[in-house]
């Protein structure tokens, strides 16, 4: 399959498909920090190039409702969500068969429509608890493929939950947890 991994800087997810012997492209704004086929710029550039397959990580900065709270503060960031909003529909109603968009619990819910489901890395051989929604179209809801016994609540070895503030903190928080991108790879490729 032809698969984009779209806002993905790290190649995890790509490099999960391409395992498998998919032709698998990240793209971000950023360069990506894993060797491998990746295209930096916007996304919406290639959206129709003709993929069977799309997995997309939109910023979730004015999206997750850990920071909509800002929103009241600053004048700014409610525009700034309504445009994160719209890339989000963009992305969704893109002309690729099948479809799926993470993000953490919060305004897309509300905005655009509930998930279709919620996943956690403790189901995928992690022992973090971090909520991530999935919208998908015409695909199957992940299956768990190794639920750990201890769950911690909302720590994290790495400290992921516990970053204080940085010019890195949202980049290292946005990393797809390995165990889950195997999954994405392994059921939908």
């Amino acid at each position: 399959m032809r698969v984009l991994i779209a806002c993905e800087f790290s190649g995890r997810v790509r490099d999960a498909f391409l395992a498998r012997g998919h032709d698998a492209l990240s793209c971000d704004m950023l360069s990506t920090e894993a060797p491998g086929p990746h295209h930096q710029g916007n996304v919406l550039s290639i959206l129709e190039d003709g993929w069977d397959l799309m997995i997309a990580h939109p910023p979730c900065t004015y999206l997750a409702s850990s920071g909509l709270h800002w929103n009241k503060r600053d004048d700014t960031r409610e525009y700034k969500t309504l445009g994160a909003l719209e890339f989000v529909k963009t992305l969704l109603n893109a002309p690729i068969e099948k479809i799926a968009l993470e993000n953490p619990i919060g305004r897309i819910s509300t905005a655009i429509r509930k998930p279709d489901q919620i996943i956690q890395p403790w189901q995928f051989g992690h022992e973090e608890t971090k909520s991530t929604c999935l919208w998908l179209k015409n695909l199957p809801k992940l299956v768990p493929t190794k639920i750990m016994d201890r769950r911690a609540a909302n720590l994290t070895p790495s400290g992921q939950n516990k970053l204080g503030p940085s010019k890195d903190r949202w980049k290292l928080r946005s990393l797809t947890y390995l165990g889950i991108a195997e999954a994405m790879a392994d059921q939908w490729g």
